[in-house]
């Protein structure tokens, strides 16, 4: 080993620096037999991250359903992979770069993108649209300013500069998210169902290669800074955040389909989290081999470089390959056209073990088995939180007309315009729904009459009342939104963002969030076949007292439209009859209406029915498939006023409403968030209503649509212009643009 005066004093505080525990130590010393060197105590400690190892959730991931006769690749590979037919497979997933994000909003948002680019393409897809949920804290903080501008520029500057589109996505503000914002991002690519590269390495002897941009300082212990809690010393963790270079992601992109479309790779993983350590260590052990690696080959952008920092490095732009040792020139040839590096920095082996040499000296030696197989499993303490009792309809204290107002004017429902104009939505002339168009956005494979719908959901509150209601919810209102386009849901990938695990109530929150989800995804048929996992996400002040996120389980959802003839948007049209598919009980409780008009954030959230969703969606969706209906939107963030004026918005068309029941309060009608709900325009209505009513789904005639003010049911008319104005208000005082 090398012994070099200036290596540390490797030991138990230098392990809990590293982020292991004191029994983690152990169990690396007890794997050895001997101290290990300072690089393979840094292995073992980015592979036995929360980020990397999901050590905290690996248990209760196990339990969501996975499978169905379309699913291709599911759980385990760089990204899930599902059949769009004619011989085409959807690959996508979402990934988190939360905590970078706040050290360094810019270049955090920047290379989340670009990690998720990389997790697709390196599978064989082209991406094809990118998403994002994000999270922001108080608005009324001044931090908060900062760093929505920094994620979005980020997201905007590397997506546009990559030439993907980004057509989707969501933002929510609440003050947990003070100091620990959430950036999620999510890439959808195609690929041809014969053409799907794998992780797995496979031929002793064969070489493996580095691709790409070369390896400097940025990031090194990423994936460890990911899995600890932010304190008030959290801004000098920047060095920890990468560095990302979009213009090297597109020739890199380029490259590697070029390269895909012969028969020179046998196995190909990007550099992520842990960089060369996750993507040497997962392809080596997925395949049961060893490798060597000699990192006097790797490109260096730095000089001085220590086995240490080259093997933990998080710099960008950067894949690991295994090829066909006769075609290594003509890959070679590739990346060289394309300007990348490309360099042969070991060979695969037989021996079962990791062994990386540097300047003449073997750095670390380690066995792969144990290294992945008895990487730490906990079971967390567990401790559920009772559901709060139903909220009585409170009193109106406003009016509907000036409650509308009050929430389109509100952070969590003001018009995104202001974000959505800063990404490109229409580069590479496939999208079909941008953003602010349709419930999710839809992108047309090319070459085919098809179309991908996809969309991200979640209601944080929802989850922080009831982690049940939380986990079910985002998947049935991802459901419901692809379904609002016309697509036929297929499946999900999620980002599982919540606080300590080492804290009862937060793994009650999360085993309750998963246990929701798994009952939606099987009751809705639609699978997880990929996601990420977040933990950690909460800021100890100064005195140490921890303040967690809202649980939140984002979920991304990708579905099929078989002909683009029948694709749906939420425009308002010039006539037809208004009506709500779905049962309307008023339900206020942890409703937009109740906090931003009532100032209470209280109560149990609308309940969810898994029946009534499928019911209701499966309707719905066939009337889009038969031409029957014009516009559909569903109905969520505060209720179902706030969806007309939404459709009024986007369509630049008003609407003439009728007054709600009788029995029930005007405010639960107008404004309650009850699940399983769309308002739909059809050219006949009564058609509609006696096809909802014979096959018996809840349908009421809502109104007519037309003209330019929404009228309510007190005659109060409200322009569309001066919705819009209300509704675009917010972000431009928010960033100082009036």
């Amino acid at each position: 080993m090398n012994t070099a005066v200036s290596a540390p004093v490797i030991d138990l505080e230098l392990a809990r620096s590293f982020g292991l525990t004191d029994e983690e130590y152990a169990k690396v010393l007890k794997i050895m037999g001997r101290t290990p060197s300072l690089t393979e105590l840094g292995i073992f400690s980015v592979m036995w991250s929360e980020h990397c190892s999901y050590k905290s959730s690996r248990r209760h991931l196990r339990t969501l359903p996975t499978k169905a006769p379309w699913v291709i690749h599911g759980p385990g590979e760089n990204a899930g992979v599902v059949d769009i037919g004619d011989g085409l497979a959807a690959i996508f997933k979402m990934e988190s770069h939360n905590h970078p994000s706040f050290i360094e909003p810019y270049q955090g948002a920047a290379t989340g993108v670009g990690g998720i680019l990389r997790d697709v393409f390196t599978m064989g897809a082209r991406p094809v649209a990118n998403l994002n949920a994000l999270r922001f804290g108080d608005p009324s903080e001044a931090d908060t300013k900062r760093v929505v501008d920094g994620v979005v520029r980020g997201i905007g500057g590397y997506g546009n500069c990559v030439g993907v589109p980004t057509v989707g996505g969501e933002v929510n503000f609440h003050p947990s998210y003070n100091g620990n914002p959430l950036v999620n991002a999510m890439t959808v690519g195609i690929a041809a169902q014969d053409r799907i590269f794998l992780s797995a390495a496979a031929g002793v002897g064969n070489p493996v290669v580095y691709v790409g941009a070369r390896t400097g300082r940025d990031g090194i212990h990423g994936a460890t800074m990911s899995s600890a809690e932010f304190d008030e010393e959290s801004a000098s963790k920047r060095p920890t955040v990468q560095v990302g270079d979009p213009f090297t992601e597109k020739l890199l992109i380029e490259a590697c389909l070029e390269l895909m479309a012969t028969d020179a790779v046998v196995a190909i993983q990007d550099m992520g989290a842990a960089g060369l350590t996750s993507s040497a260590v997962e392809m080596a052990s997925k395949g049961g081999m060893g490798i060597e690696l000699d990192l006097d080959a790797v490109p260096q952008r730095e000089s001085g470089m220590t086995a240490y920092e080259m093997m933990l490095s998080e710099s960008q732009e950067r894949m690991l390959m295994v090829l066909r040792p006769e075609r290594t020139e003509e890959a070679r040839r590739i990346f060289e056209k394309w300007d990348l590096d490309f360099a042969v920095i070991g060979h695969l082996t037989e021996s079962g073990h990791i062994v990386i040499r540097h300047r003449g000296q073997t750095e670390a030696d380690i066995p792969l088995e144990p290294l992945a197989d008895e990487a730490p499993v906990y079971d967390r303490p567990v401790q559920l939180t009772p559901p709060p009792a139903p909220v009585l309809a409170p009193a109106d204290p406003v009016g509907i007309e000036k409650a509308l107002l009050t929430l389109l004017e509100s952070p969590d429902l003001a018009s995104r315009a202001w974000i959505w104009n800063q990404y490109d939505s229409t580069v590479g002339g496939q999208t079909v729904r941008r953003p602010g168009g349709a419930d999710a956005a839809v992108i047309r494979v090319e070459g085919t009459k098809r179309g991908l719908a996809m969309t991200t959901d979640c209601t944080p509150r929802y989850g922080q009342a009831d982690a049940w209601v939380g986990g079910a919810q985002a998947v049935a209102e991802a459901w419901r939104n692809l379904t609002a386009t016309g697509a036929r849901p297929l499946a999900v990938t999620d980002n599982l963002n919540f606080g300590s695990p080492e804290n009862p109530q937060i793994m009650g929150q999360f085993v309750e969030a998963i246990r929701g989800m798994g009952d939606a995804c099987r009751a809705l048929d639609f699978p997880v076949v990929s996601g990420n996992v977040s933990l950690y996400n909460e800021t100890r002040d100064e005195n140490g007292q921890a303040t967690a996120i809202l649980p939140t389980p984002a979920i991304g959802a990708v579905g099929v439209i078989d002909d683009l003839a029948h694709v749906t948007g939420m425009q308002m049209p010039a006539e037809g009859t208004i009506l709500l598919i779905g049962e309307t009980r008023g339900e206020l409780g942890q409703s937009l209406w109740l906090r931003e008009v009532c100032g209470r954030e209280e109560g149990a959230p609308p309940r969810v029915d898994l029946h009534a969703e499928r019911r209701n969606g499966d309707f719905v969706r066939g009337l889009i498939q038969a031409g029957k209906i014009t516009s559909c939107h569903d109905v969520s963030d505060g209720g179902l006023l706030v969806a007309v004026a939404e459709m009024c918005m986007a369509g630049q068309n008003g609407a003439s409403l009728r007054a709600a029941p009788h029995g029930l309060p005007e405010q639960g009608f107008w404004f309650g968030e009850d699940q399983g709900r769309y308002v739909v325009v059809a050219p006949d209505g009564e058609e509609i209503f006696a096809a909802a009513e014979a096959a018996g789904i809840p349908v009421r005639t809502l109104g007519e649509a037309g003209g330019e003010h929404l009228y309510l049911p007190s005659g109060a008319a409200l322009t569309v212009a001066g919705l819009q104005e209300i509704n675009g208000a917010f972000f431009k005082r928010f960033m100082g643009e009036d």
